[in-house]
C-alpha cells in the first residue's frame, strides 16, 4: 500500500498555510472530500481545507466530534506534543524557528562555531592519515 497516512478522525495534522500556520491540530470530523473539522487545545474548532493540512504519523483514539475536554485529555494521554518534538519533522521545524529568531550577532557566533568545528575535524583527519601512512 503506497499511502501510510490517511484522513481519519483522530489524525494529527500540521497546518501549512494561513493564520494557524505551524500549529498541530486534530481532525475531529470529515465535512466533505475537501474539508475537515479540526480542533486543538488552544484554538477554536473550525473547518479547514485539506490543502492547508499536512498529515502526520501521529493518531489519537477519539470518537467523532468529541468535547474539548475529552480531546485535550486524549492528546495528553497519547503524548502528542512529545511525539511531535521527537520526530525528525518536528525537530527540523524547531531548528528552523530557532534560526529565524537569531539576530545578526547570533548568526555571526554560529558561523564562527562552524568554522572552528570544521578546523577540528580537518586536524583529526590529518592525524588519521599520518597514522595510516606511518603504519
Amino acid at each position: 500500500m503506497p499511502f501510510k497516512r490517511f484522513v481519519e478522525i483522530g489524525r494529527v495534522a500540521l497546518v501549512n498555510y494561513g493564520k494557524d500556520y505551524g500549529r498541530l491540530v486534530v481532525i475531529v470530523d470529515v465535512v466533505d472530500q475537501n474539508r475537515a473539522l479540526v480542533d486543538a487545545p488552544d484554538m477554536v474548532r473550525c473547518q479547514m481545507n485539506f490543502k492547508r493540512l499536512s498529515l502526520t504519523d501521529i493518531k489519537i483514539d477519539i470518537k467523532r466530534i468529541p468535547k474539548k475536554a475529552t480531546l485535550i485529555k486524549a492528546m495528553e494521554e497519547a503524548d502528542v506534543k512529545t511525539k511531535w518534538e521527537n520526530s525528525s519533522w518536528g525537530k527540523k521545524l524547531i531548528v528552523q524557528k530557532k534560526r529565524a529568531a537569531l539576530n545578526d550577532f547570533d548568526r555571526f557566533k554560529v558561523m564562527l562555531a562552524k568554522i572552528k568545528r570544521g578546523g577540528a575535524i580537518r586536524q583529526e583527519l590529518a592525524k588519521l592519515k599520518k597514522e595510516v601512512a606511518a603504519a
